[in-house]
């Protein structure tokens, strides 16, 4: 039996908004109340195609969620949460978690969780989807890189409503982000998987090309991460991808030219499939 687990914070504005969407729309019902090293925790259930599903809500910041011993079971792991930023722009966000270099903020230095691709796709296009459908005209939806805890050896999501405190608590934006959430637990696309790398840590084209073109981006890296990467870090990213042999894309356009050189070096000492992006 495929077990989900979606994570919340009872500490975080964001989270609780998707949570309680989430509840009510797919009927999660209550199951117990239990304490772990997180604080007191409440579980909700609810069983849709064929999979069993827990919404698990603790007190604390999920970065630090790394040894939960429900995540232990899981087939898919997403975590509901906040996205902040100085910029303040209404977004709604996808990434994987997981720490390329020092664990600053949760998680296992130098390790990734496994990124589950097309999971994280079905919840980017039904994001757009719903911004549409409910009127979040300001808002943008983006892949972001990868980064923060926890570091998990499951695959896992973070689904995100950003940027300020003023877009945490849109009640249409917890709808838009408890569909995708759920869209992820459901999806049953299996298209190709691609690692990206390079231009900024919310990244219009690797954005666009995953809204428009069969292609399902998990690890993406961001140009300012660059300083972490070599072969056994990118190797590192490609084992763990859910998907087999993910094709490496690079955002050609969002990487300086000082550091092209040098990827390319990286890249071409590597056996793996790399492709420059077309314009989005």
């Amino acid at each position: 039996m495929t077990l989900i687990v979606f994570a919340a914070s009872s500490d975080d504005a964001a989270s609780s908004n998707i949570a309680s969407r989430m509840a009510s729309i797919y009927g999660f019902e209550a199951v117990s109340g239990e304490s772990d090293a997180g604080g007191t925790s409440s579980v909700t259930r609810a069983r849709l195609e064929g999979r069993e599903m827990s919404l698990v809500t603790v007190g604390g910041e999920l970065v630090y969620l790394q040894d939960h011993p429900l995540f232990r079971d899981a087939d898919l792991v997403v975590f509901l949460s906040r996205h902040q930023s100085r910029s303040g722009l209404p977004i709604l966000s996808v990434h994987v978690p997981g720490n390329l270099s020092h664990a600053d903020f949760g998680g296992v230095s130098h390790l990734v969780s496994i990124a589950p691709a097309n999971a994280m796709r079905a919840a980017l296009l039904e994001l757009e989807r719903q911004r549409t459908l409910l009127g979040l005209d300001g808002f943008r939806v983006y892949y972001e890189g990868t980064h923060h805890g926890p570091s998990l050896n499951v695959p896992t999501i973070f689904v995100e409503i950003g940027s300020s405190e003023r877009e945490w608590v849109i009640r249409e934006a917890g709808e838009a982000a408890a569909h995708a959430a759920m869209s992820a637990a459901l999806n049953m696309d299996r298209v190709e998987a691609a690692i990206g790398i390079g231009g900024s840590h919310c990244n219009s084209r690797f954005t666009g090309h995953g809204l428009k073109s069969p292609i399902a981006f998990g690890h993406i890296v961001p140009s300012y991460a660059f300083g972490e990467l070599s072969a056994a870090t990118v190797s590192q990213l490609v084992e763990r991808t859910l998907e087999e042999n993910p094709t490496i894309i690079l955002d050609w356009k969002g990487i300086d030219g000082r550091q092209r050189s040098g990827m390319m070096s990286l890249l071409d000492g590597l056996d793996y499939q790399v492709h420059r992006l077309a314009e989005y």
